[in-house]
């Protein structure tokens, strides 16, 4: 079959889209992101196989791929493989971290090896210590918060 390539490309997507919705992966909702991410790999292994294949190390069946050849006679295919699977392991790695990260908050737990998003600051901004200070309890402690001397 002529597009299996593509067909397999297509797949691909489609069993990882959902995961954008559904997890909210947010990876097709940041587009210069995404782009960042992609343009390195997609040049670097588009330089690699056009120099391969005009060496002659390896080559793409015509009777996997529609016959369409790109600059240094790359297939279209692996140039939509070079974008369709690092989208798809980004898809994988946003929504298993959306997961994690929403079990953590309703657990109250947190995340080994996750980086924190608040400058340094410790797990909450000055302004919620201040709040919770206010009312002299903690969400994650019984009793009174210490107060911070160094604030």
């Amino acid at each position: 079959m002529r597009a299996e390539y593509l067909l397999l490309m297509a797949a691909c997507v489609a069993i990882t889209l959902p995961l954008e919705f559904w997890l909210r992966a947010r990876v097709y909702r940041r587009p210069v992101r995404l782009l960042l991410a992609l343009a390195p790999a997609l040049v670097v292994f588009y330089v690699w196989d056009a120099v391969a294949i005009s060496r002659g190390h390896w080559d793409y069946s015509p009777l996997s791929t529609i016959g369409v050849l790109l600059p240094g006679s790359v297939p279209v295919e692996e140039l939509v493989f070079f974008l369709v699977i690092p989208v798809c392991g980004l898809l994988t790695y946003e929504a298993v971290g959306t997961v994690l990260r929403q079990r953590s908050l309703r657990s109250g737990r947190e995340i080994p090896g996750q980086a924190r998003d608040d400058g340094g600051l410790g797990s909450e901004a000055p302004h919620s210590r201040s709040l919770r200070s206010r009312r002299g309890t903690s969400r994650r402690h019984e009793g009174p918060v210490p107060e911070d001397d160094h604030a």
